[in-house]
């Protein structure tokens, strides 16, 4: 009876514990959610209900044909979808090579060097801002080269500003892969490199699409830089759009708050679609390394 007692407590206890967390889940999907659900329902309001505060359905969808119109949004998500892209695939280039490198190759200080990249992320990076701007100006001096109100310009800050977090998240990956099978793969006649590329990046693939999507949803929101660096409307991408809209439509929140919503929905699309592999790259990565 004792032991029965026992265990019926455990259960008790148990049960509770769950029951609190999933309360406390749906608190946290609460809040996570709330901010979007305005966000869209605000989009579908008249803005004289907005400024007034007055309640209406809403089912206002011409914000978001007038957001369109009033909007180049074509332009300002090709810029964008060019500048992620790239800097996608020149930030995974580079830090899937070097977190390959520190995960499997030992060296004098590489403790200190993996260490030395992650703490880069702790500088702001507004420090960066005027001394890039002013070199970007002595390179168009002395070259001609054009990385001011560029394309080319924001792909290289970019990418310099997401490739040691990168690193830092691949070469976790490539450390919980066993190194056995690498040796494997060397014993059955592969070299270093065909090691790498038929069997480790294999492998790695799912941590590569997370830090895929870490750098595309980094540079589809980034401000900053964008703001500072762009100023032909050719060459805007959505953040500074959005913000030159802001100014343009002065209280007009029902088009601010279209446009927002209709930012998110390709980043969306992107995560949902590859969330199995994003959330298995994240936690596998966190294993080891």
């Amino acid at each position: 009876m004792a032991k029965t007692g026992y265990f019926e407590s455990m259960k008790r206890k148990k049960k509770m514990k769950n029951t609190l967390s999933n309360i406390l889940l749906a608190i946290m999907v609460v809040l996570s959610l709330g901010p979007i659900v305005f966000m869209v329902m605000t989009s579908l309001m008249d803005h004289n209900a907005i400024a007034t505060g007055k309640w209406i359905v809403p089912n206002r969808f011409s914000n978001y044909v007038e957001v369109f119109e009033k909007l180049p949004f074509g332009i300002y998500f090709r810029n964008s979808l060019i500048v992620c892209s790239c800097v996608m695939i020149v930030a995974l280039v580079i830090a899937t090579l070097a977190g390959y490198a520190l995960a499997r190759y030992k060296f004098p200080g590489s403790g200190f060097f993996g260490i030395l990249i992650l703490s880069t992320q702790m500088l702001p990076g507004m420090m960066f801002l005027l001394p890039l701007y002013l070199d970007f100006v002595k390179i168009k001096e002395a070259t001609g080269i054009q990385l001011t109100n560029s394309i080319p310009g924001l792909v290289i800050i970019y990418s310099a500003f997401y490739v040691p977090f990168s690193i830092w998240i691949i070469r976790g990956f490539f450390a919980s892969i066993p190194g056995e099978l690498e040796e494997a793969a060397r014993i059955d006649g592969c070299n270093k490199f065909s090691a790498f590329i038929k069997v480790m990046l294999p492998l790695a693939v799912p941590g590569i699409i997370a830090t895929a999507i870490y750098i595309f949803l980094m540079a589809w929101d980034e401000l900053l830089f964008a703001w500072v660096l762009l100023k032909d409307a050719n060459v805007l991408t959505i953040p500074v759009g959005i913000r030159a809209f802001i100014a343009y439509t002065t209280a007009r929140y029902d088009l601010l708050m279209a446009a927002g919503s209709v930012v998110t929905v390709p980043v969306l699309i992107m995560f949902f679609t590859m969330q199995k592999k994003f959330i298995s790259g994240m936690t596998a990565g966190a294993v080891k390394g």
